[in-house]
């Protein structure tokens, strides 16, 4: 019996044993992904980071197409003007940083997607702080919207990889270089499920 109870923990010693490398390797693995994926970027989009986690990949880019998803405008009318699709708006002061107040245009649709817009008097031009887009109907200017595959998300972005980098992952963060915006794309199996805008711009 003294026999055999040796021989379980020698077995269970060698497994603990066995199973700690591989948590480091696992690690590492996270990074030579996210370092192979960079060779795969597409020049446009300016790539300079990606951290892989185990089901997110954040994506740092340097590119203006990161800033205005939905194109650069001057005014709140041309982009109502220009853009194809219907919204209702609503508009208003809203809090941001506790104390700071910004004229904010809110465009809703039916579904209860929304960008939060406001005109910027550095830029000139209509700024992001904030949305979420559940209709497929909404496109971004990059091809992006709600319902595509997640192959073809990550295709706009990379040229090529290997799908079982992919294969795991829920959630795609893309952010500008400066981090102000990030573009959040949330994947339910093999489809996109829902696009999300967070900012972090200061307002003055």
């Amino acid at each position: 019996m003294k026999k055999i109870l040796t021989i379980a923990a020698l077995v269970l010693c060698s497994t603990m044993a066995f199973s700690q490398p591989a948590t480091s390797t696992s690690g590492l693995s996270s990074r030579a992904k996210a370092m192979r994926m960079m060779n795969f970027s597409r020049e446009e989009y300016m790539i300079k980071d990606i951290k892989v986690y185990t089901d997110t990949m954040t994506v740092y880019s340097l590119s203006n197409i990161i800033i205005y998803p939905f194109g650069q405008w001057e005014s709140m009318e041309q982009y109502i003007t220009d853009n194809q699709l219907h919204w209702y708006r609503e508009s208003g002061y809203r809090k941001f940083f506790d104390s700071m107040e910004v004229s904010v245009n809110r465009m809703k649709r039916l579904d209860d997607s929304y960008l939060d817009m406001f005109y910027s008097i550095w830029t000139r031009k209509v700024e992001l702080l904030g949305g979420r887009i559940n209709d497929p109907e909404v496109i971004l200017t990059n091809g992006i919207h709600v319902g595509m595959s997640k192959d073809d998300v990550f295709k706009v972005f990379f040229k090529k990889y290997p799908k079982s980098y992919t294969s795991e992952v829920a959630v795609l963060k893309v952010i500008s270089g400066a981090g102000e915006v990030a573009e959040i794309y949330t994947f339910k199996g093999q489809k996109l499920r829902h696009i999300k805008i967070e900012t972090a711009y200061k307002y003055y």
